[in-house]
């Protein structure tokens, strides 16, 4: 079992930055990877960002490369998004999620088990 609790969501203007935190809990919390997605009005939950938890590896969608980055404090079992450039289009709820499986389909939502409740990021243009 795992919880998540993401934090760190707001209001800002495009071209500023937010970071977003999760934190991973739980009595037998084993993460193979963690991953961010987003679900905008009336559209699908989308994802964003993945990152394998033994040694870091990250993938991201292309909608993000090169402004996005997610990384995890091992220690702390929290993974990060660091969002830089945003955009109007960013806007959207922010999900966290974590599969304990070994797997290659990081981008896909029926991947991951676990998922957080979701925090709200609004960028005005």
């Amino acid at each position: 079992q795992a919880q998540l609790v993401e934090s760190g969501g707001g209001l800002v203007q495009a071209g500023d930055s937010l970071r977003l935190s999760c934190a991973a809990s739980g009595r037998y919390f084993s993460a193979y990877a963690m991953g961010w997605f987003r679900q905008a009005p009336g559209k699908e939950r989308d994802f964003v960002a993945a990152i394998r938890w033994s040694d870091g590896t990250t993938y991201y969608a292309d909608s993000v490369k090169g402004r996005f980055t997610i990384s995890r404090d091992y220690a702390k079992n929290t993974v990060y998004l660091q969002m830089n450039s945003l955009k109007p289009e960013d806007t959207a709820i922010y999900f966290c999620a974590l599969t304990p499986v070994v797997t290659k389909r990081l981008e896909a939502r029926s991947t991951y088990d676990y998922w957080g409740q979701g925090t709200q990021v609004t960028v005005s243009s």
